[in-house]
């Protein structure tokens, strides 16, 4: 018949606890009125309870702290701290003893552990400390593994380990929305307004110390989070940046490309990087998180091979009276075009000028510009339309419709210029 050997016992202990802040005090206030039978008695425990603040008894916050009675809950973002000891529970010397702490996620494994040499020797009721730090960049199971090696008197080398499994939950739901500047000016069509819709996940408030946008390196940045008032910067959510429980907040940015890419047409097109969010928070008794977004990424938007935009146009202009306005032609595609100008009229709008006539050569990412004269026989809101460009190299026309709206008005209506 065979029978297990007993378990041997291990001559250290090991014992773990997550470092966290302490959280205010309450306790559940009992009281009465004084005609009552207890009379005076439970105000007056209140009163000599240490726990609760003198003068305001019935609140439920005290002014003493407590420490974490459990393990609580670790978001994404913050820092993870635990304090690690091994102690000699027997009468024995123990040499050699090696901690070590790894951390365990879906993805990677992380040694967390100061030192990884081995102490020489631990006496009895001693103990060996030590104090991790990890900023938790995954969400899901983690497993903390504590293990520890050592050699008896007797020389026989011993080893153990305990794991340690918690969750890192998500802290805020992020949402982006990417719009572009509705103008036909080639001065902002290249502007691109960002929304940030950030919702607090948590069951506590939290503090936003920052939520930034790091643009790429394509583009500047203008948050438009702030309005002035009275000289002063004042932000539009007030001057308490806190985010209660499940509510969203909106952050607006504006990003304009830099001189010398804007200047270069074909560059920013398909798939762009815009830039990633930087936010930062604190939570109760001021623990900080942080939270960076990956590279936020949006399609900008198609001009095809030639690229037709405005440069000035006035917003009023008299009835049968001409006016004037320059185009910018783009050349965004990777050959050289020559250019051909066809100017069609509408039952509206009559263009002034040559039509057919040879605009030259246009390079790859290079343009030119074009002041164009006409004049609209309809009153009211009048769309431009009919212009047409050809290119001799391939007989391809491309043909621009709508290009923008002005108001046409009478002739006895003064119109400012």
């Amino acid at each position: 018949m065979e029978v297990n050997p007993p378990k041997q016992e291990h001559l250290l202990a090991l014992k773990v606890m997550r470092l966290t802040k302490p959280t205010l005090f309450t306790n559940i206030p009992v009281t009465c009125e004084e005609k009552d039978l207890p009379g005076d008695l439970f105000n007056q425990l209140m009163r000599d309870d240490p726990s609760t603040v003198n003068g305001a008894e019935v609140l439920m916050l005290g002014e003493m702290l407590t420490l974490p009675q459990n393990f609580g809950n670790i978001f994404l973002g913050e820092t993870f701290s635990s304090y690690i000891s091994v102690h000699n529970d027997s009468n024995q010397v123990v040499k050699d003893i090696l901690v070590k702490a790894d951390l365990q996620t879906s993805s990677q494994r992380l040694n967390l552990s100061a030192s990884n040499a081995a102490v020489a020797e631990l006496k009895p009721d001693c103990c060996i400390d030590d104090v991790i730090h990890h900023e938790v960049k995954e969400i899901g199971t983690h497993i903390l593994v504590c293990a520890v090696s050592y050699t008896t008197q007797a020389g026989e080398k011993m080893y153990f380990r305990k794991f340690f499994k918690f969750q890192v939950l998500k802290p805020l739901d992020v949402k982006t929305k990417f719009y572009n500047a509705e103008s036909d000016l080639s001065s902002v069509t290249d502007e691109v307004f960002l929304e940030a819709q950030i919702q607090n996940m948590t069951t506590s408030p939290m503090f936003m110390e920052k939520v930034s946008l790091e643009p790429s390196i394509m583009y500047n940045v203008t948050e438009l989070n702030s309005v002035s008032q009275a000289g002063e910067c004042v932000s539009t959510f007030g001057s308490r940046a806190y985010l209660q429980p499940m509510d969203t907040r909106q952050y607006l940015y504006c990003l304009k490309p830099k001189n010398e890419f804007a200047e270069k047409a074909g560059i920013i097109k398909g798939v762009t990087v815009i830039g990633k969010l930087d936010i930062v928070w604190k939570t109760n008794l001021g623990e900080r998180g942080r939270l960076q977004t990956s590279q936020l990424q949006r399609m900008a938007p198609g001009y095809g091979d030639v690229r037709l935009s405005l440069e000035a146009i006035p917003d009023t202009v008299n009835l049968e009276e001409p006016f004037h306005i320059t185009c910018k032609i783009t050349n965004c595609s990777e050959r050289t075009m020559d250019l051909v100008l066809e100017m069609c009229n509408t039952n509206s709008i009559h263009w002034c000028g040559i039509s057919g006539r040879q605009l030259g050569k246009l390079h790859p990412s290079s343009s030119l510009c074009l002041a164009l004269t006409l004049l609209s026989s309809v009153q009211g809101l009048q769309s431009i339309s009919g212009l047409r460009l050809t290119d001799t190299f391939l007989k391809r026309t491309y043909e621009y419709d709508d290009i923008a709206q002005v108001c046409v008005v009478s002739s006895a209506i003064k119109v400012e210029s």
